[in-house]
């Protein structure tokens, strides 16, 4: 069995703007927030032995990836499946805009939110797909250890979800805070 510590990425401006950031490019890294909450997290890890940190290459997950490891001694492995939602035409827009362009697709997704995707984006269902195809080979690379991921909302989510046998389709419901250590145990 692998021990799995989930941190999501510290908070950025457009997680306190409300403006969905997925994928998108021009994302910012992490705030004054942000680098605050993982100092606090690198003190709360420094007591654990991780043989190996793996984060998403997005700048607000690397940043954080980056100084935890400078912490505790460890580079960083890049790992693009562990990436955000690509929420397609959705990135960078504030909740407020979605609701009013997207009125339909958002009712679309509500009734059925793992398989429902934004415009030219990908839905939870895909995610989970790259997500745990990634998980499965870092845990076949490391057994009996405990590895450190540094991730997204929906790709940690989804790791939840199957490590603590809740249903996918709830993944919107177990998204971590900002910052906030989450341990799993996972077996394939």
């Amino acid at each position: 069995m692998t021990e799995l510590w989930l941190v999501r990425h510290g908070q950025t401006d457009w997680n306190l703007t409300g403006k969905w950031q997925g994928q998108a490019s021009d994302a910012p890294g992490l705030n004054d927030t942000g680098h605050a909450q993982v100092l606090t997290i690198c003190e709360q890890l420094k007591g654990i032995k991780f043989s190996v940190i793996y984060s998403s290459d997005l700048l607000r997950a690397r940043q954080t990836a980056e100084m935890i490891g400078e912490s505790l001694g460890l580079p960083v492995t890049l790992e693009l499946r562990l990436r955000e939602i690509n929420l397609g035409e959705w990135e960078g827009m504030p909740s407020e805009e979605i609701e009013a362009k997207y009125q339909k697709e958002l009712a679309a997704r509500a009734r059925n939110s793992f398989y429902e995707r934004a415009p030219n984006g990908e839905s939870p269902y895909e995610v989970a797909d790259r997500v745990l195809m990634s998980i499965n080979e870092i845990v076949n690379k490391h057994p009996g250890e405990s590895v450190l991921i540094v991730a997204h909302g929906i790709s940690l989510a989804v790791i939840i979800c199957h490590s603590e046998g809740f249903p996918m389709e709830d993944v919107y419901q177990h998204i971590p805070d900002n910052a906030h250590p989450y341990h799993v145990q996972w077996t394939h």
